[in-house]
């Protein structure tokens, strides 16, 4: 029998964090979230609760622990789309569906207590957080914005009753193998032909204070249609300057400023810091820390974390300009690749963004959504 237990004490909130560190811990594509950072989703001031609720939830079998899920009520996202919709995330089990089918049960029911008629993930609470489930690319190293889980779970959600809603794709980029120009004299001629330049900063810090409101403003507009997403607030703004200032190098940025300074286009990629995790289960440790900071300042892998063009420059080929920049950014000596992270099968202008490089599609995610009124 399966007892599922609502997440209240310090020993169940350790096993809650602790279940797939322990569950992945021989499996070499699993990336760990940082630890520290994971706890936060159990204080009363963790950054989301200005706009969300939330539900934590252990699966327990003859005292043993064999799943994991958590429940997020994003008003703010609901509100935005006049929908009712709880977001499931963090769903970790062991492959058996009386234990899968009694913790999306015990989400379902916290949702309709509190009025909603529809279940959807894996999401989290915005899209910057890990999302969708993994159904391709299994034997792929994770990033560390995404979450690993097995082959079996999109069976168990399938068998739960739950339907695939989107799907996106994930790429490692690479230079192409024979040198070609056309990328930088396209840019050249957009920039001249809109008056637009790239944007300047001596460091980060300057970067950051330069142009992050305008960046997140941008952000704000250019993906307000996509799947998911919610509008910043002012605490996860101040979340993501934290932690931008600790592993971006200015050298991995690039901005396409206006004749009025007005930041139009945007790219931001980080350094792979999945591996310095892996065997710190998150933790920094001493050792971890060291391998972090070789990651950062001499990166073998980036990764993509942000792309944003302003709607009104979004059909002028802006996007070309970013391109010539990550194309710069790939020829970097030591770095191999670039993982694309997670981009829609019908957002079309990023997909077709890749073309430009040698492209490998090496994983597939998805989400899925179940009716509870």
């Amino acid at each position: 029998m399966v007892e599922i237990v609502e997440v209240k004490t310090a020993k169940q909130r350790r096993q809650f964090l602790n279940f797939p560190l322990d569950m992945y811990k021989d499996n070499p594509c699993f990336v760990p979230p940082l630890y520290g950072d994971e706890k936060k989703i159990f204080r009363d001031d963790y950054v989301y609760y200005d706009t969300c609720e939330a539900v934590y939830y252990n699966a327990y079998r003859d005292g043993e622990m064999v799943g994991r899920i958590s429940g997020i009520l994003q008003k703010a996202s609901n509100e935005k789309r006049n929908e009712r919709r709880i977001r499931f995330t963090r769903f970790d089990s062991i492959n058996d569906i009386e234990v899968a089918k009694a913790l999306f049960d015990a989400v379902e029911k916290w949702g309709r207590e509190k009025g909603m008629d529809t279940v959807c993930g894996p999401l989290g609470f915005s899209d910057l957080e890990r999302e969708g489930l993994l159904v391709e690319g299994f034997d792929e190293l994770s990033t560390f914005e995404e979450q690993y889980n097995a082959d079996y779970y999109e069976d168990l959600v399938l068998k739960c009753g739950f339907v695939k809603e989107v799907e996106w794709t994930e790429s490692k980029i690479y230079r192409p193998d024979e040198p070609d120009d056309t990328l930088d004299r396209m840019t050249d001629f957009i920039l001249k032909r809109y008056n637009l330049r790239y944007g300047e900063a001596k460091n980060i810090k300057d970067y950051l204070n330069r142009y992050a409101d305008q960046i997140f403003d941008l952000l704000d507009s250019a993906y307000s249609d996509l799947y998911g997403t919610v509008p910043f607030t002012e605490g996860t703004k101040k979340m993501l300057l934290d932690n931008f200032k600790l592993i971006i190098n200015i050298k991995n940025t690039a901005v396409i400023v206006n004749e009025e300074g007005k930041v139009v286009c945007f790219g931001l990629c980080m350094p792979s810091i999945g591996k310095a995790l892996q065997k710190s289960r998150g933790h920094l440790t001493p050792i971890a820390l060291i391998k972090l900071l070789k990651s950062i300042k001499k990166p073998e892998i980036l990764d993509l974390a942000l792309v944003g063009v302003d709607p009104e420059y979004a059909n002028r080929g802006i996007s070309t300009a970013i391109s010539a920049g990550l194309m710069k950014m790939l020829g970097a000596k030591g770095v191999m690749y670039a993982e694309t992270n997670l981009n829609l099968v019908d957002n079309y202008s990023i997909q077709n963004q890749w073309k430009r490089f040698k492209a490998v599609q090496h994983k597939r995610r998805r989400t899925y959504f179940k009716k509870i009124d």
